[in-house]
């Protein structure tokens, strides 16, 4: 199994009305298929009453396994239901790695 589809299956347990995993790893220094940069937006009605902090712990005790390996940076933007709605649906585009593209 992929490190994109461990760390998807892993975020079931959020129960998320939205989740999308990308792997941003080709736009940083790293080998070709790579799985080491990951971008997650979540929706949960989980995260209601949590503030930011409180979420990313969440994330990072299910994905321990992935962050203590293969998984170097995980860029992650977490909404309640409300809040994604205010948004207009999007989250922030990552910036560009310096090095990347080598």
């Amino acid at each position: 199994m992929s490190i994109q589809s461990s760390i998807e299956e892993k975020l079931q347990a959020l129960e998320p009305a939205f989740l999308q995993v990308e792997n941003e790893s080709h736009r940083h220094a790293v080998p070709p298929n790579s799985e080491t940069h990951f971008k997650v937006t979540l929706v949960s009605e989980r995260f209601e009453g949590l503030m930011p902090v409180k979420r990313h712990q969440q994330l990072y005790a299910l994905l321990a396994d992935e962050l203590a390996g293969p998984v170097h940076a995980l860029a992650l933007h977490l909404y309640t239901p409300q809040e994604w709605q205010a948004s207009g649906q999007a989250r922030p585009d990552s910036p560009d790695c310096r090095g990347g593209g080598r």
